[in-house]
């Protein structure tokens, strides 16, 4: 399952960031704001990976 997965979680990562991009782009968001979209935005990503990895483990 793990060899799924994390080339999921790669890709969701991925894509993710090129729709943030994308956002920052078109608001046209000031240059010190971005680092904290990006790094928020991947957190709350990486633990939505990580909770829904854990529950098809457990399931």
């Amino acid at each position: 399952m793990i060899t799924f997965f994390v080339p999921f979680a790669l890709f969701v990562l991925f894509l993710f960031n090129t729709l943030t991009n994308r956002l920052c782009l078109q608001t046209e968001m000031s240059k010190e704001r971005q680092p904290n979209v990006f790094r928020t935005i991947n957190v709350l990503i990486t633990i939505l990976l990580i909770s829904s990895y854990i529950e098809i483990i457990y399931t």
